[in-house]
This record gives structure tokens, C-alpha cells and sequence, in this order.
């Protein structure tokens, strides 16, 4: 990706000492409330720019997954976060991206884009929201217009554990298990045609995302895509 029109992207110095802070605190936090499993780790390119794409149970899964990815990724957050006591502070000190749910965000892309030209990492969920469940809703296109802009691999990941019931339930002594799985990277087809055409392509891509995590998880986590064939190859 060599586009002189997307803008440089950095991470402010107060935000990356925040970021120094904040990832082996919300480790203790999470190993203190939970058991902590992680598997394929060996599987992230690291030092290169990727799409690592998460299914997205509850508010959890974000800070979980920054905490315990094995280098510094950036993160987005749904925008109303910035108007929350508490995770308002949390997002800024991390200097999260905001999301604008349900708009076409050029500013956004614009953004994203810059990330990974400068050669960071991304985290994001393709749903383009939680799920408030167990069982993954269909992705939105979002992902594969990203991923066809910036030509870079994605890598799956899986959750699990992280349901909305989770602190809840662990401040009350019950003490579950959560999961980090991290599956190989991979290369998403090429994105042909135009207009509808097009348009059908990206959502057949953000559904082979999609394929990859579930093949991931459980069957309960796999919603949408639990009748799917999950063998993305």
C-alpha cells in the first residue's frame, strides 16, 4: 500500500506510556477474575501490519484481547464509549479509534488506512458490534473494503468466556476460564466487478473472515455461520 493521500499516522508519547501501563494492569485484572488460556500465538506476523479480526460477545472482548496480544495493536471502540464515565478516560488514554455505527465513515477508513500504511497492526470486529450473546452475528462489508484498500493478511481470532455476565458473575467468586485463539493469518480473493457485483464480493469476503474465526470457536459461539461449511480453504 503506497497511497500519498492517506495521512500519517502516530501514537501521541502520553498514549504510549499509557498503553505501557495499561496492558500488564488489565492483565492482572483479568488473571485475578479469571482463568487465562492462550493458544497460536506463534501464528501473529509480528513487526507487520495485519487485520486481526475478533467475534464480539460483550464490552470484555476489546480490553482482553489488547491485554494479552503478544505486541502493541491498535484498537477501535464504538463511539459512544467517549461519552461514558470511566471508559471515556480509558479509550483516550489508550487512543482508541472511534466507530460510527451504522455510517459511512470516511474519516474512519481514512484513519484505518493510515494505520496499517505506517505499518501497525489493527484489531477489529467485523460484526461491527457486540453480539450481547454467545452466537456470532453476520459480518457487515467493512472489513473486506479495508482489507482490499490496504492489501494486508488478516488473522482470526476467537474468544470465548467473555459474556456479558462475566464480571458479574466473577466478583461473585465464580471463576471461569477465558480464551485468546489465534488462528494463521490469511490472504482474502481478490474483489472484482462493479457495483452490485462488487458489493457481493466484499460481503463474501467479510463471510470468509467470518468462516475463519468460527472455525475457532465452540458451536454455540458460531451463530450465523454455525451451518456454514468451515473449511475457508
Amino acid at each position: 500500500m503506497n497511497d500519498q493521500s492517506i495521512p500519517a499516522y502516530s501514537v501521541p508519547l502520553k498514549n504510549r506510556i499509557a498503553r505501557r501501563v495499561m496492558k500488564p494492569t488489565f492483565q492482572g485484572i483479568f488473571r485475578l477474575l479469571a482463568g487465562i488460556k492462550l493458544t497460536g500465538r506463534e501464528n501473529v506476523p509480528l513487526g507487520q501490519p495485519y487485520i486481526a479480526a475478533l467475534n464480539h460477545v460483550s464490552t470484555f472482548d476489546p480490553p482482553f484481547a489488547l491485554a494479552f496480544w503478544p505486541e502493541m495493536i491498535e484498537g477501535m471502540g464504538a463511539s459512544d464509549l467517549w461519552k461514558r464515565p470511566g471508559q471515556a478516560q480509558l479509550v483516550r488514554m489508550f487512543s482508541a479509534i472511534p466507530v460510527h455505527r451504522g455510517e459511512y465513515d470516511r474519516e474512519l477508513f481514512d484513519k484505518v488506512l493510515s494505520v496499517l500504511a505506517a505499518g501497525r497492526p489493527l484489531l477489529l470486529a467485523p460484526e461491527g458490534g457486540r453480539s450481547h450473546g454467545e452466537g456470532m452475528r453476520r459480518a457487515r462489508p467493512g472489513v473486506a473494503f479495508i482489507v482490499e484498500k490496504a492489501q494486508v493478511p488478516v488473522v482470526p481470532v476467537g474468544i470465548v468466556g467473555t459474556t456479558d455476565d462475566f464480571f458479574k458473575t466473577a466478583i461473585r467468586g465464580q471463576r471461569r476460564t477465558l480464551e485468546l485463539r489465534i488462528g494463521k493469518p490469511f490472504l482474502l480473493p481478490p474483489v472484482l466487478g462493479k457495483g452490485d457485483e462488487r458489493r457481493e464480493a466484499r460481503q463474501r469476503n467479510a463471510d470468509l473472515v467470518m468462516m475463519h474465526i468460527a472455525a475457532l470457536l465452540p458451536v454455540q459461539y458460531r451463530g450465523y455461520y454455525a451451518e456454514t461449511n468451515l473449511d475457508p480453504d
